[in-house]
């Protein structure tokens, strides 16, 4: 075997390797997305089973539970786009999981909301629930400057390439106008 021969074999292992391990990656991420729609469809059919038997509760408990519970729902399809991406460009994007990150503080901060109107007596509990409600807060406050920043970075680089082709398209027709 020649030299030539050793490397086109090492290219076709090279490739083959990376088509296979492509093809486990494509498996689990498909695996990935049919669990989170089978927990998006379960936990919808457990909220209207929730609302239902709750309904004779006071009104700010049952919407209390309906939000707690949908604002999951809301997490578990924005983690099924993040797979989504994925899957299409063959990378991770982080913007889905900032947003992910957002609705879970989102949900904390709503019950701990409502929890904390309800230790108003209890000093020390009410006391780590607003520190807690506050902490919350600012980490939703960063994660959404995080998904703007990257959402403008995208924009600028987008904008870039567009003047990059824009400007090779004016090159190219400049010399054969002449």
């Amino acid at each position: 075997m020649t030299r030539r021969e050793d490397d086109e074999d090492e290219e076709n292992r090279q490739r083959f390797a990376d088509r296979a391990l492509g093809y486990a990656e494509d498996a689990v991420y498909w695996s990935i997305a049919a669990l989170l729609v089978c927990g998006s469809g379960v936990l919808l059919v457990s909220q209207v089973n929730t609302f239902l038997r709750l309904r004779n509760l006071p009104a700010s408990t049952v919407m209390l539970q309906l939000l707690d519970s949908l604002l999951l729902v809301f997490i578990f399809v924005e983690l099924l786009y993040a797979v989504r991406v994925c899957l299409r460009s063959r990378e991770i994007a982080a913007e889905p999981f900032l947003i992910v990150g957002i609705l879970a503080g989102i949900k904390e901060i709503v019950v701990l909301s409502v929890e904390a109107a309800k230790l108003l007596e209890k000093g020390p509990e009410f006391s780590r629930a607003i520190v807690e409600i506050g902490v919350l807060g600012v980490l939703v406050l960063l994660l959404a400057v995080a998904a703007f920043v990257l959402r403008q970075r995208r924009r600028d680089t987008e904008d870039a390439g567009e003047a990059v082709a824009e400007e090779q398209e004016a090159e190219e027709k400049g010399p054969k106008s002449k």
